[in-house]
This record gives structure tokens, C-alpha cells and sequence, in this order.
């Protein structure tokens, strides 16, 4: 029996857990790039933005323009990022030169799990949200991050890659706990596309166009190489 090549077999049981999960079938994950941020827990979170804005009496951080959070290897890109703390929350450290934004601020309190700070409940990142770690990629429109329950959820027609391998639903749920990732599908079907035998060299293989074909070389050349 042939081998599926592994970023492929991790395709399958990613979406045997998704169908079967409902019956309680299937306990593997797919290591999507959501997943970046369970593995790098305990390293800082860096957050760049254009505007940060404070609300204590809401106990709303929000940060927006170009939002950009960086945890380990995974980034995730936004157009927002609401953090929803309790108490006071976490200065960040705005760069010398008196810059408005907040390019380069660490945010260690934004750390989702337990290896993160407890006094952020939850982490809302919402327009075109992308999160890349390595060769995944996953794409949506809004990111919640349950720091309680230890829980990642993306929403709005949701898309994993990894290299040629694609999956499509409408929401992404991963639990960092268990490090089990289920996607669902209103319509009840979910998307999968393998690609056998694939390389792409860390790079999605969506991102590099295939060469157009080369025409046939014409008459006239093929007699000048043969005098």
C-alpha cells in the first residue's frame, strides 16, 4: 500500500476529525497555523499598529491600522485587535522618538492560555484576518481568542493552506488544551483538497503562479542547429 506523503495524511485525519468529531470519532489534529500560537505560548507577544486606543472603563484595549501581532514563528495580520482585560492592563512599551503608533510595543498579557497573562479574558481581531506560521496558512474574517477556556475560533468563510493542501469551511475551532482543530460548514460539507507528492519548499505553492508552457521550438530553428 502507498504512503500518503505526510502534510497529505495530516490533511485526511484533520478531516476525519471534522466529519466524525460530532460522534465523537477522532481525536487527531491537523498542525494548522492557528496551532503557532498554543505551541509558542511562552514566548512574548509583539503588537504593531497605527492607533492604540484605552478604554479602563470598559476595560477595552483596541488596536487598529495595520495590525500586526507576532508570538514565536506565527504572525496573524487585521485590520483590529480588541483586547478585553480585568484590572489594569499591560503598558506597552512605546518605541523612542516619539512615534503615535505602537510598531514593536511587547504585550505579554496578550499571550493566549495559561502561560499568558490572566488578566486578559479575551482577544477579538476582526477584518481579513491572516495567521502564517511557516508553510500554513489560515484566512478569516474574525479571530476569537478564549484565554478560559483555552479555545482559538475563527469565523467567515475560513481557508487552512499548506503548500497545494486546502481546506475550506465557514468556522475553525481549535482547542489548545487538547490540540485538537475542528472546521465546521453551515452547508454540512467542508472542503478538502490533497495534493500527493507535493514540495513547496516552506513556501504555499498557491503563491508562486505555474510557468506558462513553452511553445515548440520553430522550423527555421531547428535547421540552423543542424548546420
Amino acid at each position: 500500500m502507498e504512503m500518503l506523503p505526510l502534510r497529505v495524511a495530516a490533511v485526511a485525519i484533520f478531516a476525519v476529525t471534522a466529519f466524525d468529531g460530532a460522534r465523537g470519532q477522532g481525536s487527531a489534529s491537523m498542525p494548522n497555523a492557528v496551532q503557532g500560537f498554543a505551541q509558542n505560548r511562552d514566548q512574548p507577544v509583539r503588537i504593531e499598529s497605527a492607533v492604540l486606543e484605552m478604554r479602563d472603563r470598559k476595560k477595552e484595549a483596541t488596536f487598529s491600522g495595520s495590525v500586526k501581532v507576532v508570538q514565536g514563528d506565527t504572525t496573524m495580520t487585521s485590520r483590529t485587535l480588541v483586547a478585553f482585560y480585568e484590572g489594569k492592563p499591560a503598558q506597552p512599551t512605546v518605541p523612542s522618538g516619539g512615534a503615535k503608533g505602537t510598531k514593536g510595543a511587547p504585550m505579554p498579557s496578550a499571550t493566549p492560555g495559561p502561560g499568558g497573562s490572566s488578566s486578559i479574558k479575551r482577544l477579538e481581531a476582526k477584518g481579513n484576518v491572516v495567521v502564517t506560521q511557516k508553510d500554513q496558512v489560515v484566512t478569516g474574517e474574525t479571530a476569537i481568542f478564549d484565554t478560559r477556556a483555552n479555545l482559538i475560533t475563527m469565523l467567515g468563510g475560513v481557508v487552512l493552506t499548506q503548500c497545494q493542501n486546502v481546506v475550506r469551511g465557514d468556522r475553525l475551532r481549535v482547542d489548545m488544551t487538547t490540540g485538537v482543530s475542528r472546521v465546521e460548514s453551515d452547508s454540512g460539507k467542508v472542503q478538502v483538497l490533497m495534493v500527493q507528492d507535493q514540495s513547496c519548499g516552506g513556501t504555499p505553492a498557491a503563491a508562486n503562479p505555474v510557468s506558462p508552457r513553452q511553445p515548440p521550438p520553430s522550423h527555421q530553428n531547428q535547421d540552423k542547429s543542424m548546420h
